[in-house]
């Protein structure tokens, strides 16, 4: 009886790389792309460290693009076929021929604030001087103009507007004298605090709904590969639900990304995203805050006047998860 057993095993345990591999082959790889170093990219982060992915059958690998119209560019190009970028990055490639839609909103508004370097306490003081973007096209560039021109500067005239990079470069380049100002979100917020740079403006008490970084693909990808993209918008969904409740989760997610940073910034950096306006529960993405986009581009390109919020979203899979309960049941769990 002893042989028997230990023969059983002897062959399971023969068996369980075979077995492995073809869990692993079951997966569906798949490139995406994300565009920014903050808590806007936390439903990719989350999903793929909390096994979120894997769970609804994806071998995802994340990829860094710095700023949205390199990621979106990427996506366009084939280079990867999902990618989180921002309203504009997606609009700005839609009214070039591209064939890029959101389809999970992601984050919904805006938590960005314009810093300037210690000593300013007039928006006046930034003339002549620059202010630091990711890249132009980019929703930190759209977040640039707004701010200025609401502080009463006109961006470019009054002050130059450069192409810097990632948040924490920004940051650098603000605490280094490099430009005068900078266009940051947590964390790279919560450190300028700390750090004694100055806010010169708070966009998010500005009151602009504004359709920022959500799940985009193509519509080519979805006619070609419509589970796929299924399987990755009920993961960002779940990935969603994940930061809204386990904190730790998220703390964890963020924190690999955003190196250095201190346990209490990155704790304010998930407690700030936690409102209905930033990261709605039901992430569907917002017209009328690519309303917003559209009206910020019309400024500087004509073809956005005539152009439809509609025609930047595909609400398939994220209207089936909303209908079929999924995502109320994901709440009700807790």
């Amino acid at each position: 009886m002893k042989l028997k057993a230990l023969t059983v095993l002897t062959l399971c345990l023969a068996l369980l790389p075979t077995w492995n591999s073809s869990v692993s082959a079951q997966l569906t790889k798949l490139h995406v792309g994300y565009s920014a170093i903050s808590a806007d990219q936390l439903p990719a982060w989350v999903a793929k460290d909390s096994g979120i992915f894997e769970k609804n059958g994806l071998d995802v690998q994340l990829i860094f693009f710095t700023g949205g119209s390199t990621a979106i560019l990427a996506l366009v190009s084939n280079d990867v076929p999902i990618t989180q970028v921002s309203g504009p990055g997606v609009v700005n490639s839609v009214l070039a021929g591209s064939d890029a839609v959101f389809v999970a909103a992601g984050v919904t508004s805006l938590n960005y604030v314009l810093v300037g370097k210690p000593g300013l306490t007039k928006p006046e003081q930034l003339k002549g001087g620059t202010v630091a973007i990711s890249r132009f096209g980019s929703a930190t560039d759209s977040i640039a103009r707004f701010a200025l021109k609401k502080i009463g500067l006109t961006p470019v005239k009054d002050v130059g507007i450069v192409q810097v990079g990632s948040g924490p470069d920004r940051l650098n380049a603000a605490l280094t004298g490099k430009v005068s100002a900078a266009v940051i979100n947590p964390p790279s917020s919560f450190i300028a605090e700390k750090k004694g740079l100055v806010i010169i403006a708070d966009i998010a008490k500005m009151g602009l709904v504004f359709q920022h970084t959500g799940a985009v693909t193509t519509r080519r990808f979805i006619k070609e590969h419509p589970d796929t993209v299924r399987k990755y918008v009920k993961a960002h969904v779940e990935a969603v639900h994940r930061i809204w409740t386990d904190k730790e989760a998220t703390v964890r997610a963020l924190g690999k990304h955003m190196r250095g940073a201190e346990r209490d910034i990155l704790e304010r950096s998930r407690d700030d995203i936690l409102t209905e306006a930033l990261l709605p529960k039901k992430q569907v993405p917002s017209l009328e805050g690519l309303k917003t986009v559209l009206e910020d581009i019309a400024e500087r390109d004509a073809r956005a006047k005539t152009a439809k919020p509609e025609q930047f979203v595909d609400f398939t899979f994220i209207r089936e998860l909303e209908k079929s309960g999924y995502i109320d049941g994901l709440y009700r769990k807790r």
